[in-house]
C-alpha cells in the first residue's frame, strides 16, 4: 500500500515540476475538449498570492472537469461517434480515475494531519 502511495506522490511531484516549467499536460480528445487539465496554467502556483483554500478549490474543480470530460467522451463512444475511439476513451477514463484517487489521497492526508495536530499536547 505504501508503495502505491509513494508512486502516486512521485507522479504528482513530476507533474508539478512539468507545470512549473510551463509544460501543459492537456490532451485534446477529438474535439471533446482537454482531458487532464490539472497543469494547464500557472494560475494555481502559490507565488501569485492565492491562498490554500483557493488552490485546493481549483484543484478539485480541475478533477471535476477531467471527470466530466471523460464522462462525455464515454457517452460519445457508447453512441457510436467516430471521433471517440476506444483508446482515447480509455485514456480519458484512466486519467479521471487517477486524478480522483490522488484527490482522495490528499484529502486523507489532510484529515490525518488535522487529527495529529488536534491530538498534540499543548
Amino acid at each position: 500500500m505504501t508503495d502505491a502511495i509513494s508512486s502516486i506522490l512521485s507522479q504528482i511531484r513530476a507533474h508539478e515540476s512539468r507545470t512549473r516549467e510551463g509544460v501543459s499536460n492537456a490532451i485534446d480528445v477529438g474535439g471533446f475538449g482537454n482531458v487532464g487539465n490539472v497543469g494547464r496554467s500557472n494560475e494555481t502556483t502559490p507565488s501569485n498570492g492565492a491562498g490554500f483554500g483557493q488552490l485546493l478549490s481549483k484543484a478539485i474543480d480541475n478533477v471535476s472537469e477531467t471527470q466530466a470530460n471523460a464522462s462525455s467522451l464515454q457517452t460519445a463512444f457508447e453512441l457510436g461517434d467516430p471521433r471517440a475511439d476506444l483508446a482515447r476513451t480509455m485514456v480519458a477514463m484512466q486519467q479521471s480515475q487517477i486524478a480522483f484517487r490522488a484527490t482522495v489521497e490528499v484529502r486523507n492526508r489532510l484529515v490525518q494531519a488535522y487529527q495529529d495536530v488536534m491530538n498534540m499536547p499543548v
